[in-house]
């Protein structure tokens, strides 16, 4: 898909891509025949999709002239939560071109809010340009502040368990390890997230600066922002770096849980097997049939049997309770 778009003083609006006043050219999964007519109607030179996606830093900034090729890491909204993708830019004081394989939640808002693109003829493309990043840079702190929220409320969830240990509430017990595990899949997620964001921040601390230094026909104003915008990123990447801490903990945390309920399921089996045990020596050494033994001509011989075989089960169950085992 081909936009493109001219621009006043506050605000730019679509214009047909071969329209001469057309400063922003935004491509999204363009086909080739669209990458020509831009091409053609920019004179710059595209890149590719493989271009855009590659991670070196020397393939993601180059000059070429007044003309600078950028690439990005890029976070998108789908039904399975947020993905990464890749975005491209080629900026010049008279056109900015933007290539994108994905949709992108932030460049749709970009469209439907006013901006600021300078005086005509003032290297708009750079204040669309700059903007762009800004709107990256807060949906980015949005994710990341929903994140927290998420994981603040994983925390409650994850300290303010109960383990039953009654024999009579294992549909209880069954519950709260499929809650765990549940919790489990949602750090995954949680954590995927944060990395996706992370690349992304990452490749706009790399952009703004390199722009700034290499682009010298940029206004005043637009350097002002892109250093602004650096700093702001700096504390993003540290807030990033705060909350793949605490996704960490609670994961170890999540996982402890399980292990103790699991231990506490292991500890059960092993009393019965010990409780069982006595009573089974007990039954293997009068089911001998030797001829002198005493114990066959006994008249309570089996109760007695019986008897002794459930004193000696009951006995380790007294002694397990009374060391606070059970």
């Amino acid at each position: 898909m081909l936009q493109a778009y001219a621009c006043n003083h506050t605000r730019f609006f679509e214009t047909p891509p071969d329209a001469a006043d057309a400063v922003w050219y935004d491509l999204v999964n363009p086909s080739n025949d669209e990458i020509a007519a831009v091409e053609k109607a920019t004179g710059l030179d595209l890149p590719s999709q493989d271009d855009v996606s590659e991670i070196e830093n020397s393939s993601r900034l180059s000059a070429d002239g007044k003309v600078l090729t950028m690439s990005m890491p890029v976070v998108t909204r789908t039904d399975e939560g947020l993905q990464g993708s890749a975005c491209g830019f080629v900026l010049s004081p008279e056109r900015l071109v933007t290539l994108r394989f994905a949709p992108s939640m932030a460049v749709d808002h970009f469209k439907e809010t006013p901006h600021e693109t300078g005086e005509t003829g003032g290297a708009a493309s750079a204040f669309i340009f700059t903007g762009l990043l800004e709107t990256f840079v807060d949906k980015q702190a949005d994710a990341l502040e929903k994140l927290r929220n998420e994981l603040d409320a994983l925390s409650h969830q994850v300290f303010h368990h109960r383990f039953a240990v009654e024999s009579n509430k294992a549909d209880k017990r069954r519950n709260q390890e499929s809650e765990l595990q549940s919790i489990l899949v949602t750090l995954g997620r949680a954590y995927d997230a944060i990395s996706f964001l992370r690349d992304s921040q990452l490749g706009i601390a790399r952009i703004a600066p390199y722009t700034q230094t290499t682009a010298d026909w940029l206004p005043k104003s637009v350097n002002a922002r892109l250093k602004s915008l650096t700093k702001d990123i700096t504390s993003l990447n540290e807030f990033s770096t705060h909350l793949t801490d605490k996704v960490q903990f609670l994961l170890d945390a999540t996982l402890g849980l399980i292990s103790i309920s699991q231990n506490s399921l292991i500890k059960v089996l092993t009393i019965v097997s010990i409780v069982g045990i006595p009573p089974t020596l007990i039954a293997g050494i009068y089911g001998m049939n030797f001829h002198d033994m005493p114990e066959l001509n006994w008249t309570y011989g089996y109760p007695y049997a019986w008897g002794f075989m459930i004193l000696s089960a009951v006995l380790p169950l007294i002694l397990f309770r009374l060391k606070g085992w059970l």
